[in-house]
């Protein structure tokens, strides 16, 4: 027999949060400090949302909550139906200020630390009003926020999906993998550097995403550099202040280092191998156009891109580009 729930008459707005919560943080105590409620307050939300819903929404475990099937699903409902509410206030404040408005983005590890700062400055400079919320995570974390409406877009590295998923993906550049070192480090003395030269520098690696890792791992099998007595650090500044102060030299993508490598205090390495292609770029939804604010991040992001690009720290995507061009940084001319 169906049951007739009255959702539209008797769901609340706190109903849903309280639930994509929940989902989110796996226990009610999390649920209820993220969204500033006592937890005996979050807990009588839920009995009341399982009344009007007659499901359990949750079992209980040893340590937090996992949500049912009929949990799965009104925390997938949620989430859009937040998103949209959320998108329509930012479409109220474009109504209110058409130079404003404000643009949610994803963002993968290496853009946030490559390409991200200088098209958010751009952006900041172009269109002071616009705001901006920004979300850091791995591909596989961003793309459900992308499906739902909570991001407008995703800004990094490409990777082939397994299984086609509905997103469009546009390349702009390439994040090849690189060997850093500071300008005037001893492996520059004789032009291009022989693996025997190499190999006689300890390593200072990143430690990042589990794919990044594995393409600066396969790139250092390629050119056998051991990597076992090097150092590792999530930090970037740690990494920055060694290769500046040390003889270490890196394996990355060369664009974490953007800024030292605009500046000149840090140079590439050349490859004596084609560097593997990585190409990166934007994710967008296809069943949604950007708004006003994020084409003009778009726009932003695309002529920063530019930029680098002329500078000679990345190839921009192009059908008939040449790979090995990524693996080397043009010398700064002398003034």
């Amino acid at each position: 027999m169906t049951v007739r729930r009255y959702l539209d008459q008797r769901l609340k707005l706190n109903h849903l949060r309280a639930v994509e919560a929940i989902v989110a943080q796996r226990s009610i105590l999390r649920a209820a400090a993220v969204i500033g409620v006592s937890q005996p307050a979050l807990t009588k939300t839920l009995r009341e949302l399982e009344d009007i819903l007659q499901q359990r929404l949750f079992d209980r475990l040893p340590r937090g909550v996992r949500p049912t099937e009929a949990g799965t699903l009104l925390a997938q409902s949620a989430r859009r139906i937040l998103a949209e509410l959320r998108r329509l206030d930012e479409a109220l404040d474009h109504v209110a200020d058409p130079e404003g408005g404000t643009v949610a983005l994803g963002t993968l590890p290496v853009a946030a630390t490559a390409v991200l700062p200088g098209a958010l400055t751009r952006l900041k400079a172009e269109h002071p009003s616009i705001g901006v919320r920004l979300e850091q995570g791995r591909t596989e974390e961003l793309l459900p926020k992308l499906a739902a409406g909570e991001i407008d877009l995703i800004v990094g590295r490409l990777y082939e999906p397994a299984v086609p998923d509905g997103f469009s993906r546009e390349p702009l550049w390439e994040e090849p993998i690189s060997i850093l070192a500071r300008a005037d480090h001893p492996v520059f003395g004789d032009g291009s550097p022989k693996l025997e030269e190499l190999r006689r520098y300890d390593l200072v690696l990143p430690t990042v995403s589990q794919r990044v890792g594995q393409e600066i791992d396969m790139l250092l099998d390629m050119l056998a550099l051991e990597p076992t007595p090097s150092l590792r650090s999530s930090s970037y500044g740690f990494i920055r202040e060694m290769l500046h102060a040390t003889d270490l030299i890196s394996v990355m993508p060369r664009l974490m280092m953007a800024g030292d490598l605009l500046r000149g205090t840090l140079r590439v390495v050349p490859l004596p191998i084609p560097a593997p292609p990585r190409p990166a770029g934007l994710i967008l939804p296809r069943d949604r156009p950007l708004s006003a604010a994020g084409q003009a991040f778009v726009a932003c992001l695309r002529a920063h891109v530019a930029e680098i690009g002329q500078r000679g720290l990345a190839d921009i995507t192009s059908a008939d580009k040449r790979r090995e061009k990524s693996n080397r940084t043009p010398r700064r001319k002398q003034r």
